[in-house]
């Protein structure tokens, strides 16, 4: 009797950790899907009203001046941002409530001005912040308030691109290389499904693209992705470095943020007369949508990169990701087509290849790849994911994560990204 009294107990105790999660994860993702969708229509009508409104770029200086004292009046710092989501799930220390309007507002007027930023940025740490206080409403200790925050994160982010199961690995992933919290599984997942559901609900297209046409498998193109995959490794590196350099010399060269804020704000106005296109202001998402029909400039992806780096240096808010997405898709499209593979298919090789490289998220990026773009040429896709991961080194754009066990062998090394 005792023995089947603790088997009962123990059987009994995985029945309400599920129903626990079920509750708790299924209330964050609505709220995730709620506030994601709000974000999302927000975003969208103010690149709307910018392309529209072409003349709103002038005003660009002001809204870098217009974000610091924001987060002034809120006594937050402007370096306050994803790292501390990531950092809050490691340790005891909670992500603010109040990050979230900040980011909220600050990002939509980045997008209404101009500014070269994504938006999953503003998504992990709305997400982030809202997990953190279901969290303290609900009570939760240590281990679960991670949990909840992870499915936040996987919420709002599943809300804004649609791509639900990408969400819930890349939440678990990108936080700890090497080492993935598979408890977080089902409510990061119920959390995502939630949110997703909510964002269908209201009208949110989900981020998919048709690929013309797919390289049969053969050594040829397994040959052609690989170098692909290589260049894209390298060229990670290149992006990570010029975002860490160009906010560290900004910081050390302007220490006022109004300052930095306005000079960013100018440059990204000048660079856009002296490009002649705007083109690299905002997310570009129909860029990409070109790229992966096969059209891009050559010069497109080295562009983007200087735009964004001066945009989330200067203090501008947003995120990393959507650029890194417009970056490989247009450096595939122009590299895969001298190298001799479909132009459209190299370059979403490039975006999931780059993605893979600048996160050290090689698992959520081949789902990715299945979301975005379907399941024809998952092996290819998989074989670019591997190489860039394992090229990549130990760089990446989020300076908290992470990297618990060597990419070359079964080592644990626990540094933090570059």
């Amino acid at each position: 009797m005792e023995l089947l009294n603790r088997k009962y107990s123990s059987a009994m105790n995985y029945v309400r950790t599920f129903f626990k999660w079920l509750i708790l994860a299924g209330i964050t993702g609505i709220i995730s899907g709620i506030i994601g969708v709000i974000f999302h229509v927000s975003v969208e009508k103010a690149t709307e009203f910018r392309i529209h409104n072409s003349w709103i770029i002038y005003f660009l200086p002001i809204g870098g001046i217009a974000i610091a004292e924001l987060y002034r009046l809120f006594k937050m710092s402007d370096s306050t941002g994803t790292n501390q989501i990531i950092n809050s799930i490691r340790t005891d220390e909670h992500a603010p409530i109040k990050l979230a309007p900040l980011i909220f507002v600050s990002t939509v007027v980045t997008h209404l001005l101009g500014g070269s930023a994504g938006r999953e940025g503003a998504a992990l740490q709305l997400g982030g912040s809202i997990g953190s206080f279901a969290g303290r409403l609900f009570r939760l200790d240590n281990k679960d308030m991670h949990l909840i925050v992870l499915c936040g994160m996987s919420g709002v982010f599943s809300a804004l691109f649609g791509t639900p199961l990408t969400a819930v690995l890349f939440a678990m992933e990108v936080i700890s290389i090497g080492i993935i919290y598979y408890s977080s599984l089902v409510p990061c997942l119920i959390s995502s499904l939630f949110a997703y559901g909510i964002s269908v609900h209201f009208g949110m297209e989900p981020v998919h693209f048709i690929l013309g046409s797919t390289p049969e498998l053969s050594l040829k193109n397994i040959a052609l992705t690989s170098v692909l995959a290589a260049f894209c490794a390298v060229l990670s590196i290149v992006f990570c470095v010029s975002m860490h350099k160009t906010e560290h010399l900004m910081k050390h060269k302007i220490s006022s943020d109004y300052y930095r804020g306005m000079v960013g704000g100018i440059i990204i106005v000048l660079l856009t007369l002296l490009v002649g296109t705007k083109d690299y202001n905002g997310a570009g998402m129909e860029i990409i949508e070109n790229a992966v029909n096969g059209i891009a400039r050559p010069e497109a992806f080295i562009l983007k990169i200087i735009f964004t780096a001066i945009t989330i240096g200067a203090g501008f808010k947003g995120g990393e990701i959507v650029p890194t997405f417009f970056i490989g898709s247009t450096f595939g499209c122009f590299v895969g087509g001298l190298l001799g593979l479909n132009p459209g298919f190299s370059a979403a090789v490039g975006l999931v290849a780059l993605f893979c490289g600048v996160v050290n998220a090689p698992i959520a990026s081949i789902v990715l790849s299945i979301e975005l773009f379907g399941a024809d040429g998952i092996i290819l896709f998989a074989i670019a994911c591997s190489i860039s991961y394992m090229l990549s080194g130990y760089y990446g754009l989020y300076s908290s994560q992470k990297i618990m066990y060597s990419k070359l062998k079964a080592e644990f090394i626990n540094i933090n990204a570059k």
